[in-house]
């Protein structure tokens, strides 16, 4: 029998189930990054990105196409974790956008809207690479149309799509040298075919399929990771408050934009840290405020109000200074407080490791969202740091080349503020970019500044091989020592102190000025010092300087300038 259309219910179905089959599979997917160092986190960013947005469908209500291709759109975007993420919330965003103005799909409708989502992802992507996820979904598209001209029938259409996806998901390792080096297939790419395979399989079973998810599972509730410098005696606005206003059907964007925006000086006349993001059929709002009734009254007039969340951030002050003054006595941290005043501009940073957040706080940082190695933040976090700060103008550091595309979403969904990314790769560039901001210049101009700076910066990183592979010509067995730099594994050695020797001596040059050492949370201050002397004894004009970074995973970091 033919199957030539597909409601709202089965779309939201067979989309959480191929988020579920993703979620089973994120370990496998994990393992196919090619770089054998244990950050490799293609399979749980893709998963989180898209269990964020199976979230929203799952609580979707009604089974209007235009709820669900919304619930998609929007909740994969701020969901979006690392590039694989991003790539793959603006494949469902493009694909989404598509499929909401029709009541059912059909081939040609489904094989528009899989080529509407290969557009937007292309574009979201500065430099687009063959062999990667993108290929396999734009040769996919491409199958779809050729199919939808001669079959009705969409489980075949499917069927079809699915089956050359996987011989081009194949060939990646012809397209990219590096996969064939490793042996393997792309990780973006194989995740997405394990999304559509769990579709398939939700069509073709035909039953209604629940968020239900195992306990390994990602959390898709826990607040983002982001800790924030306390640096305010007195909070003027008290409350923090959050809620979404339902607008239905009732409104087209441009209304619910209107609405948005004129909220949004509403709110300016009552609180501050607002932001109003408007969409099809919601407007999202987070203010500070002492009147959060008065802000909710208002906002009573456009639509129904839901997810509604209140906090008395004067209660969780005085809680944080008095479990704070502890670990004060204890740590000598300062106990740093909010400026009640608004700020000229703001930082977010990224960083891991308890001494590098202190380095990063130490430089007039705002926030720290913890993060980069294993765990990349979502859009979603950067979003809710940028709110609190009591500056129109934000610059986000992302210290790692996987975040800074989720990081590049964030002027999407904040429109009352300025938001710079500084496209920092590694933990060294950042704070390079920080010491060279200029009070005095443009927003634009520091931009260029600092970005330049960083780029002036090298970087060596020591950590180990979780799995056998070759890299580079390089044979790697798992527990191997990696020293890597800007240019990728320098150095394979089985001994952590002498792989930094060897990797200090392909970065450290007669141009180097300064040497920093950044030694990780299993690392001894006295071993960071035999790294130092080493320098100082091969390098005899060079600066160097020792710190606790106190990172994870990473035995040392260094930078090199």
């Amino acid at each position: 029998m033919t199957l030539e259309t597909i409601n709202s219910n089965v779309i939201k179905n067979m989309f959480i189930a191929g988020a579920k089959y993703l979620e089973s599979k994120k370990k496998y997917v994990d393992e196919l990054n090619v770089f054998p160092v244990p950050d490799g986190d293609t399979g749980t960013n893709m998963t989180l990105t898209i269990l964020a947005a199976a979230k929203e469908v799952d609580k979707a209500k009604g089974s209007d196409m235009a709820a669900i291709a919304k619930a998609i759109s929007s909740g994969s975007l701020r969901g979006a974790r690392g590039n694989s993420g991003v790539i793959l919330s603006q494949l469902l965003r493009g694909f989404s956008k598509e499929i909401s103005s029709h009541d059912e799909l059909d081939t040609i409708i489904l094989a528009n809207a899989m080529e509407k989502g290969v557009q937007t992802a292309y574009k979201a992507v500065m430099k687009p690479k063959e062999g990667t996820i993108l290929t396999v979904a734009r040769k996919m598209a491409e199958k779809a149309a050729e199919v939808a001209v001669e079959s009705q029938d969409i489980l075949f259409l499917l069927n079809e799509v699915f089956k050359y996806g996987n011989e081009v998901l194949e060939q990646t390792p012809d397209m990219l040298p590096v996969l064939k080096e490793a042996g393997v297939v792309d990780a973006g790419g194989q995740g997405l075919m394990y999304i559509i395979q769990g579709g398939i399989m939700a069509l073709e079973n035909g039953t209604d399929v629940t968020l239900e998810l195992s306990e390994e599972s990602p959390s898709v509730d826990e607040e983002p990771h982001v800790s924030f410098i306390h640096v305010e005696k007195d909070i003027k606005f008290g409350y923090c408050t959050e809620f979404i206003i339902d607008t239905g059907d009732r409104h087209t964007l441009e209304e619910n934009e209107k609405h948005a925006n004129g909220l949004k000086r509403f709110l300016g006349t009552i609180g501050d840290s607002i932001v109003s993001v408007a969409d099809e059929d919601l407007i999202k709002i987070h203010v500070h405020t002492n009147d959060p009734g008065i802000a909710m009254q208002r906002a009573l007039t456009i639509g129904q109000l839901s997810n509604i969340k209140v906090d008395n951030m004067r209660l969780q002050h005085e809680e944080h200074i008095i479990k704070n003054v502890d670990d004060y006595l204890r740590e000598d941290e300062n106990i740093e407080i909010k400026p009640k005043e608004e700020k000229p501009y703001g930082f977010v940073v990224v960083s891991v490791g308890e001494g590098i957040n202190t380095i990063f706080k130490s430089l007039g940082v705002d926030y720290v969202v913890t993060g980069g190695q294993t765990m990349n933040p979502s859009t979603e976090d950067f979003v809710k740091a940028v709110s609190e700060i009591p500056s129109k103008v934000i610059y986000i550091l992302p210290n790692n080349k996987n975040i800074i595309l989720a990081a590049g979403q964030v002027n999407e969904l904040v429109e009352d503020k300025e938001i710079y990314v500084i496209p920092t790769k590694t933990i060294p560039q950042g704070v390079s970019a920080l010491i060279a901001f200029d009070t005095t210049v443009s927003p634009e101009e520091n931009v260029d500044v600092m970005t330049q700076m960083s780029e002036d910066v090298k970087t060596g990183q020591v950590t180990f091989a979780v799995r056998d592979t070759s890299i580079d010509s390089k044979p790697i067995q798992a527990g191997d020592i990696l020293g890597i730099s800007d240019d990728g594994i320098a150095v394979v050695n089985k001994d952590i102190k002498a792989c930094t020797f060897e990797l200090i001596d392909t970065i450290v040059d007669s141009m180097s000025e300064l040497v920093t050492i950044y030694y990780g949370d299993e690392v001894e201050e006295s071993q960071a010092q035999v790294i130092a002397e080493y320098i100082k004894d091969k390098y005899e004009d060079v600066e160097i300087e020792v710190h606790y970074g106190g990172q994870p995973l990473y035995y040392y970091i260094i930078s090199v300038e």
